[in-house]
């Protein structure tokens, strides 16, 4: 879970001093909000993958898919929420979000495999 804090408040400094020098013409002033759902998804994904480990290990795949599928879920969600509302630039939120969606994903996966590789 370190991890996953170190390289979101990285994306964080990053998006601010984007913001700050004036180089934000890529990014859309809700990246906040979805830097901080990515946060908290991959927060709840690493702590249900936490118990699935530690109750019983052939478990784990179920609890694996069943965060993948509650990711998809919330997903679709946030992108409806916001989109109901009326975007200004909804293309520039789209690409920002699976930007991040993949980043996190990435992540995610590589730390899954770095914990697997252990045991």
């Amino acid at each position: 879970m370190l991890r996953t804090l170190l390289a979101s408040a990285i994306l964080g400094i990053v998006f601010f001093l984007a913001q700050y020098f004036h180089y934000d013409s890529f990014l859309h002033p809700y990246i906040w909000y979805i830097l901080i759902f990515f946060f908290g998804l991959s927060f709840f994904a690493h702590r249900l993958m936490e118990f699935g480990l530690r109750n019983n290990r052939e478990k784990f795949v179920t609890f694996y898919i069943s965060t993948i599928v509650g990711r998809i879920v919330l997903t679709l969600v946030f992108i409806a929420l916001f989109l109901y509302q009326g975007l200004s630039d909804s293309f520039l939120f789209i690409t920002n979000f699976f930007a991040l969606y993949l980043f996190y994903t990435c992540f995610e996966i590589y730390g899954l495999y770095r914990n697997l590789r252990r045991d």
